[in-house]
């Protein structure tokens, strides 16, 4: 995906539907009621310090490979978690396989490689697929260690 497309993204609130570009300053918030929207992209080795290298919010990437079946299970629940902390965090989605030099930089050794960024430095880093509640404790916990 490049860093200047968008997708269109219903209101968690009132249920119209925005546009929200993969690279922006700032948190989307609906155009209709102002709600905070769920922000989820994906990237790759091109465009990844564009899309994920902004300063707010938290980015949470899920390092994942379309083979893996613990990367399929996990994705909805990383979904749910980015609903839920909609103005909290980015979800940026990477394929390793069309992402090597990703894989590299984060020393991806398994997947699911779940990492939180802060300003783009690694703030927390998890292996392995987990329900939604789990993850979003850990998403949770790891930004309460940094304020």
């Amino acid at each position: 995906m490049a860093a200047s497309t968008s997708t269109t993204v219903a209101c968690d609130t009132c249920g119209r539907r925005n546009r929200v570009p993969a690279a922006a300053e700032g948190r989307p918030r609906c155009g209709n009621c102002g709600a905070p929207l769920p922000w989820i992209t994906d990237a790759g080795d091109d465009d990844f310090a564009e899309i994920a290298g902004k300063p707010a919010p938290f980015v949470l990437v899920d390092l994942w490979a379309a083979w893996c079946g613990p990367c399929r299970m996990v994705s909805p629940a990383l979904e749910q978690v980015a609903h839920e902390l909609a103005g909290k965090v980015k979800l940026v989605k990477v394929d390793i396989d069309q992402a090597p030099g990703l894989a590299q930089r984060f020393q991806v050794q398994a997947v699911p490689t779940l990492l939180l960024l802060d300003k783009g430095e690694v703030v927390a880093r998890q292996t392995g697929a987990a329900p939604a509640h789990a993850l979003r404790q850990w998403v949770e916990e790891s930004i309460a260690g940094r304020r």
